[in-house]
């Protein structure tokens, strides 16, 4: 039995509003009045009222008369959000997370050309073994863990297009510097979900690395750990893509269960 409609805070006002667009989010099909009045538990007047102020600024749109949906305004601001959003700022507390659950490097790297730009790092210095993964450093694509995400983001296809342009130079003797050897390390990442390199960029130094995709699939960032060889754990793998995962939904995204860039 519902209270009997009566005046309310504005701080009450916006809790039923948030109530509606929660109630529509979850249905993609317009709701009727009455649909919505059930799922909120708000009086059918106060629910027409307030939906009635929100069709009038677009948060909402009036399908027919008594049948709402989600508003265009809404796909408007979340667009505008989305382009003000900085992936490294939204990582770097799930990064901080991570280096406390392994005391291991934690980094965050993007594509620049043919190499990766690492843009974030965290890291409290615990071993003397050097790691080369500093904020502004660069490194070949094929030669680290995060640049294989971005060679098997954009597909085997133009893989012999990167190997031909690049030599596929080696830096250390366990660099993949031949291209059937570097499509079948794709192809074991794009089926177990994150990728690693075994001393390949630097003797002494393993990494463990996965994917920070958007909605369609591209890859926005890499999400690595970085730790002397003999201290990689197989566990690390899970764990760094489930971060990887976290930073993705943070920042509005929802990436797909069951592929890393599929192509």
């Amino acid at each position: 039995m519902r209270v009997k409609d009566e005046p309310k805070s504005p701080i009450q006002v916006i809790e039923r509003m948030m109530k509606l667009l929660d109630t529509l989010e979850q249905h993609p099909e317009p709701l009727g009045l009455k649909q919505i009045a059930q799922y909120t538990g708000l009086h059918p007047s106060t629910a027409h009222r307030i939906l009635a102020a929100m069709a009038a600024d677009r948060l909402v749109d009036r399908v027919e008369p008594g049948s709402y949906r989600l508003g265009m305004r809404l796909l408007e601001l979340g667009t505008l959000v989305r382009s003000r959003i900085s992936v490294r700022e939204l990582a770097l507390p799930m990064m901080r997370e991570l280096h406390a659950q392994t005391g291991e490097t934690a980094n965050l790297s993007v594509r620049h050309g043919d190499e990766i730009v690492y843009v974030e790092r965290t890291s409290s210095g615990r071993s003397a073994m050097r790691v080369v993964h500093v904020i502004g450093a660069r490194a070949p694509l094929h030669v680290t863990a995060a640049g294989k995400l971005f060679l098997l983001e954009e597909g085997f296809a133009r893989l012999r297009d990167y190997a031909k342009r690049t030599g596929l130079a080696a830096h250390t003797k366990n660099t993949l510097s031949s291209l059937p050897l570097l499509e079948r390390e794709l192809e074991r990442i794009q089926r177990q979900g994150w990728a690693t390199d075994n001393e390949e960029a630097e003797l002494g130094v393993r990494c463990v690395a996965a994917g920070v995709p958007d909605d369609p699939g591209n890859l926005l960032a890499a999400r690595s750990l970085s730790t002397p060889a003999d201290r990689l754990k197989v566990q690390w793998g899970p764990l760094v893509k489930e971060t990887a995962e976290r930073i993705t939904r943070t920042i509005g995204h929802h990436p797909p269960s069951a592929r890393i860039g599929a192509h």
